[in-house]
């Protein structure tokens, strides 16, 4: 069975870098057996109801960021969509309980193409897209990937990409070290996943350390707890990789078997 993986996205220029982490995501790709087709939540595509792409062909590459390296603007990520893997997840949500709608026009933000392009630099393996709403409750957000749980025996991998502390404000340019709130947000986070404490997980902006600080807006810390879901016949949570750039921004990876 595939796992389901949260994955950091970091800043855009991520996809420039070569640094421990993009190597680390670079090998995870290779070392893990290559699924059938990718579904991905992006902290990067917002909706009030559940969207599902539905692209045919190849996507498009969206550039939602500026300022950064011309480089950056000149990357392509031609992944292609999977009409069965779209309609696979739309019945699981429907059978769960949960509108959905289909989406045949939007292309890849950088939420999904940096992540995708550093396991699968070949977009030789097809994507489904999915958004994320920051408005719903843990719980929500947690049954959702759950209802996704049996695509991982179709050898499709399930991937959140987000980020754990994500708070652009903060960003520390000077910073050579990592800031104490940032390590305690995260280590708290560890321990809960470890666990698999739901109650205090979908209650971490009241119970967790430094929880505004670090997640001041939900939409990126969002897809951790549906990939998490997506884990839930095992609920067994594994930290793979964790750093962090200009003081506090994480760069982790969480298994769920």
């Amino acid at each position: 069975m595939m796992p389901s993986l949260f994955i950091a996205h970091g800043a855009p220029s991520l996809a420039l870098e070569e640094n421990a982490y993009t190597e680390f995501v670079q090998k995870l790709g290779q070392e893990m057996p290559k699924p059938k087709a990718i579904v991905l939540f992006s902290a990067h595509w917002e909706s009030n109801t559940q969207l599902v792409s539905s692209v045919s062909g190849s996507y498009d590459t969206i550039y939602d960021f500026g300022g950064f390296q011309p480089e950056l603007y000149q990357i392509k990520y031609p992944a292609e969509g999977h009409a069965e893997t779209t309609a696979e997840v739309v019945k699981r949500l429907t059978e769960a309980g949960i509108p959905v709608q289909t989406d045949d026009m939007r292309g890849l933000d950088h939420g999904a193409w940096v992540v995708l392009r550093l396991l699968y630099p070949e977009a030789d393996i097809p994507v489904v897209a999915l958004s994320v709403n920051r408005y719903l409750t843990g719980e929500q957000q947690y049954q959702i990937g759950k209802a996704l749980v049996s695509l991982r025996e179709q050898d499709i991998l399930v991937i959140g990409s987000g980020g754990t502390v994500h708070n652009l404000r903060r960003l520390n340019w000077e910073s050579t070290g990592v800031d104490s709130w940032a390590l305690e947000f995260d280590s708290w986070l560890q321990d809960k996943l470890e666990r698999w404490d739901t109650d205090a997980l979908f209650a971490y902006d009241k119970t967790a350390p430094s929880a505004q600080a670090a997640v001041p807006t939900p939409e990126h810390f969002v897809p951790l707890l549906l990939a998490m879901g997506a884990g839930d016949a095992k609920k067994q949570a594994s930290l793979l990789f964790r750093a962090y750039q200009l003081g506090n921004l994480s760069l982790s990876c969480w298994k769920f078997e």
